[in-house]
């Protein structure tokens, strides 16, 4: 593939060496293909070499002469050289066309004049129309040409330059090398400042203009310079279908981006987070519900979701939970039947993690039907119902146990619906009273703790101070029974939270600052491997039960603490710019939680939620730092539109990822639990925040 055009019409049509292309179907999540353009009989015949467009109407190039199909097909010019790729069109028919070694000035409908350039490979051709000029690109050269002097002059010399654009309203020319982009005054053809070097990737192949922005294409994607002098980057599969940029064109959509597999159409749709929040909806109940879980697409063909099944997980309570609690605040915001009906559905899958297995209050992980086990995830996991139908996944772990807690309190405090609310903390009380009869404990049906279910002061106080762990398991746990007896007034929760509190030192645990968490050099070997470097997952345990930590707090005094340790933990993740997190925060410090942050992570999360292979690694447009213990990789976080696709348990420095489009993740913990969150606590509006652009994929290959 070579050049990708579009006419006045809006049909597409790419040249190729095979011959001329055109798309054929292709939608937002639904690939589209290639296909040969039969639209005109003897367009099969021709030899062509070179595609354009002039006055937005298509124009050839073939062995034999420049023509076009519009205009009556009265366009037909001879030309001399052999297979012209290149060409530019000037007034009244005029045009520049060359093979990459000579140039040929076709006017009047016929050759005028012809001139070969020894030593240096003709590489672009532009006409030039407020000076009235054509502009000649070589690898080491830009030269001028006029129709009324015929001749070439040499205006400025450089090193491997590739492509540039004419930027007329600005007065400049932007010149394209293998190391990035000068600017040169369009008078005097010197340059405006040094060469641009920090870029996404320097090796340039196209720089476009389109509708006052710049566009460049390049070795490795695309970018479109933004007004604060930074780059929107395109790379990778969720926007590209290769990696080389051949050409860039303006569509009557978007942008068309022509790689070396094929081409993308790159779509700017306006609308509010609310109506990004309705497309969302719809995501997770078209293809994510599982049983009434929040679940993910698995197995699929380079992303094309109608291929993919849903697929169990080890957090089937977890994602379900966030995404229950997110209903529950739409519930509350905008109390649609829709909402409700979402919660009831959920609320019975987690119900059954409850009731499916044979151990009193132990929530099971995930239940599926019988029959499946060897192909479901982690199969050693994986138990027996006494219900021959299905079958439960066990070594459930506190991940799961704050999420539940954490959904089941939101329900009970902000759905109006007297089942719904009774459900709810009857669950809480079941869940709880399991960990109270177990000792603090999750215990499973072997009769042993769970790896990661411990919450007892034998195992928390073991852990040194430095290890996450012994700080996030006492903030969960006292989270939990504040919760347990905020809703079942059960005095037992309430004295085993005081106990732990002040017999056990777990307020001052949870108050240890997180710039003491680090590497316990002089622990036990769980203890290193334990503090090896910061567990994300942990931040989302953390922040889920920040909900009940500081909401149900006992006393005032307390809460002014919690607000201390979550405040100051928060003041650790800024970086990450993580919408769930910031939101979270609100709920302590609404006039101070990073609210532009927390809307720009909102806009930024692409509408495509499929996981593929993301890299930026080798971006030379970012400050890469030393390795640390937080695994913070550069001085500032990318968009999510650039990262691979992650929920909130993963670090968002992570540079390079995902699994080539074989999963769609669902945006019901993702997106949409932030979202409802943040519309609930007040602060984020409907509308208040104005539009924002989000970025659609639209891919032929």
């Amino acid at each position: 593939m070579e050049k990708i055009r579009t006419d006045r019409n809006g049909n597409i049509q790419i040249l190729s060496e095979e011959g001329l292309y055109k798309p054929d179907a292709g939608r937002f999540l639904y690939p589209g293909t290639l296909v040969p353009d039969k639209t005109y009989l003897p367009m099969a015949d021709k030899n062509l070499s070179g595609l354009g467009t002039y006055q937005e109407q298509f124009i050839y190039l073939d062995d034999q002469a420049l023509f076009g199909n519009a205009w009556a097909g009265s366009v037909y010019i001879k030309h001399q050289l052999d297979h012209p790729h290149l060409l530019a069109g000037g007034p009244d028919f005029s045009f520049l066309i060359s093979d990459g070694k000579s140039l040929e000035f076709l006017a009047e409908s016929q050759s005028l004049w012809k001139e070969t350039l020894k030593g240096q490979d003709i590489l672009d051709l532009k006409y030039h129309k407020s000076d009235g000029i054509f502009m000649i690109l070589t690898s080491g050269s830009l030269l001028t040409f006029t129709k009324e002097e015929q001749r070439l002059e040499e205006v400025f010399t450089g090193e491997g330059l590739t492509c540039f654009e004419i930027l007329e309203e600005e007065g400049k020319i932007v010149v394209g090398t293998q190391e990035g982009y000068l600017d040169l005054h369009e008078n005097s053809y010197q340059p405006v400042g040094d060469l641009r070097m920090q870029l996404p990737w320097p090796h340039l192949t196209v720089i476009k203009n389109i509708q006052g922005k710049l566009w460049f294409g390049s070795e490795k994607g695309a970018f479109m310079l933004r007004e604060d002098g930074r780059y929107d980057y395109y790379f990778g599969e969720r926007w590209l279908p290769g990696e080389k940029v051949l050409d860039i064109e303006e569509d009557v959509e978007g942008v068309l981006v022509l790689t070396d597999s094929g081409f993308a159409k790159l779509v700017q749709v306006e609308m509010t987070l609310h109506e990004k929040a309705m497309l969302f909806e719809e995501q997770v109940r078209e293809r994510h519900i599982r049983y009434g879980f929040n679940a993910t697409l698995v197995n699929m063909d380079k992303g094309k979701v109608s291929t993919g099944r849903l697929g169990d997980s080890d957090n089937d309570g977890l994602w379900t939970a966030m995404y229950l609690g997110g209903q529950a605040f739409r519930y509350a915001v905008e109390p649609t039947g829709e909402a409700l009906q979402n919660i009831r559905e959920s609320m019975a899958a987690m119900e059954r993690l409850y009731s499916i297995n044979p151990v009193p209050g132990f929530p099971s992980r995930s239940f599926a039907r019988s029959g499946y086990i060897d192909i479901l995830a982690d199969p050693e996991r994986w138990q027996h119902s006494a219900d021959p139908e299905w079958d439960w996944k066990a070594t459930t772990s506190s991940d799961e146990a704050i999420g539940h807690i954490f959904a089941f309190g939101v329900v009970a405090e902000l759905v109006d619906d007297q089942q719904l609310r009774a459900q709810s903390v009857m669950l809480i009380d079941t869940l709880m009273g399991h960990i109270l009869d177990n000792g603090l404990y999750l215990v499973d049906y072997d009769g042993q703790p769970t790896t990661w279910g411990r919450w007892n002061p034998d195992y928390v106080n073991a852990l040194p101070p430095e290890v996450g762990d012994r700080k996030l398991n006492s903030s969960n746990i006292i989270a939990m029974l504040q919760t347990a007896y905020h809703f079942t007034k059960k005095e037992v929760y309430r004295d085993k939270a005081f106990e732990l509190m002040h017999e056990h030192g777990y307020l001052d645990n949870l108050m240890v600052p997180m710039e003491r968490i680090g590497n316990a050099k002089d622990g036990d070997d769980w203890s290193r491997m334990l503090s090896e470097s910061w567990n994300h997952s942990d931040d989302e345990m953390y922040f889920l039960g920040y909900w009940g930590l500081y909401r149900y707090a006992f006393n005032d005094s307390l809460k002014a603490k919690y607000k201390e340790s979550i405040i100051d933990h928060w003041e650790a993740e800024r970086p990450e710019k993580e919408g769930a997190w910031n939101i979270f925060t609100a709920m302590v410090n609404p006039e101070n939680f990073d609210r532009e942050e927390a809307i720009w992570y909102l806009q930024e999360y692409p509408l495509d939620l499929i996981s593929w292979t993301m890299n930026n690694s080798h971006r030379k447009d970012i400050t890469l730092i030393a390795p640390n213990f937080r695994k913070q990789s550069t001085t500032e976080v990318l968009p999510p539109d650039e990262l691979r696709i992650s929920r909130h348990n993963a670090n968002r420095f992570v540079l390079d990822g995902g699994n080539d489009g074989r999963s769609e993740f669902s945006a019901g913990d993702i997106w949409l639990l932030p979202y409802w969150m943040g519309r609930y606590l007040g602060v984020l509006g409907e509308d208040a925040i104005g539009k924002d652009r989000i970025i659609d994929r639209k891919l032929m290959e």
